[in-house]
C-alpha cells in the first residue's frame, strides 16, 4: 500500500507534442469530430459516443470526479483535439487507480500517440501520485486493445466474466491488466526506447 499516495487533481501533462488538459465542455467540438474520423461509436468493443452524446459524454466524465480525472488529448502542434483518456475507479486508500476510457480519431491509431499518452499517465501516477499499483481493462472481444496493453508490458490479472453491458446491451467479459509500482522502472524504459526507435525523441 502507498502511503504517500495523492488523489489526482486537474494537471496538464505534455510529451513529444501531444498534450492532455482537463476534459471541459469547451472541448465538444474537438471530440466530435475525433469520434466522427472512422465513426468510431459503431464499434460495439468501444465506449466512443456518437456526436449526440458527446455533451452528456463530457458531463458525466466530469461528475465521476473524484473517482475519476478525465482528460482531452490534443495535438500541441495543431491544437487539433485527437481523443480522450482517464484515471478512473481511484482508491487513494490502496494507491490504486485504472487507466481508461481511452480512444483516437482513426487517423491518430497505431501512431505515437497511444504510447505517450500512456508514458504521460504512468509517470505522473507512479512518480507523483505515489500510486502503488495502475490497472487497465478491456472487452474480451477488443484484442487489439488486449494486444497493446500486453506491449505496455502490463500483467494480465485476469477475466471478469458477466461484467458490464456494451452500447448495444449485449453483456462482456472484461479482462483485467495491471502494473504494479517495482515494474515501472523497467516498463518506462521499455515505452521510451520503444518511442526513440520510431523516431519519436
Amino acid at each position: 500500500m502507498s502511503a504517500t499516495f495523492d488523489t489526482p487533481l486537474p494537471v496538464t501533462l505534455a510529451l513529444h507534442g501531444v498534450r492532455l488538459e482537463p476534459l471541459g465542455a469547451h472541448h465538444a467540438g474537438g471530440l466530435r469530430a475525433a469520434a466522427s474520423d472512422g465513426e468510431l461509436w459503431h464499434l460495439r468493443v468501444t465506449s466512443v459516443p456518437a456526436p449526440d452524446e458527446v455533451d452528456a459524454y463530457i458531463y458525466k466524465a466530469i461528475g465521476q470526479r473524484p473517482t475519476r480525472l478525465a482528460f482531452a488529448v490534443i495535438d500541441a502542434g495543431s491544437g487539433t483535439l485527437i481523443g480522450t483518456t482517464s484515471y478512473h475507479d481511484i482508491v487513494p486508500a490502496i494507491g490504486r487507480l485504472e487507466i481508461g476510457y481511452t480512444w483516437y480519431a482513426r487517423r491518430w491509431q497505431r501512431t505515437h500517440v497511444n504510447t505517450t499518452c500512456k508514458l504521460l499517465l504512468l509517470t505522473h501516477a507512479f512518480e507523483t501520485l505515489g500510486a502503488a499499483l495502475v490497472g487497465l481493462r478491456t472487452d474480451n472481444f477488443n484484442h487489439a486493445s488486449q494486444a497493446a496493453i500486453e506491449r505496455l508490458g502490463a500483467k494480465k490479472d485476469g477475466v471478469l466474466r458477466h461484467h458490464a453491458q456494451r452500447r448495444d446491451g449485449t453483456v462482456r467479459d472484461t479482462v483485467m491488466y495491471s502494473i504494479a509500482a517495482g515494474e515501472w522502472p523497467e516498463i518506462k524504459a521499455q515505452l521510451r526506447d520503444r518511442l526513440a526507435r520510431h523516431g519519436v525523441r
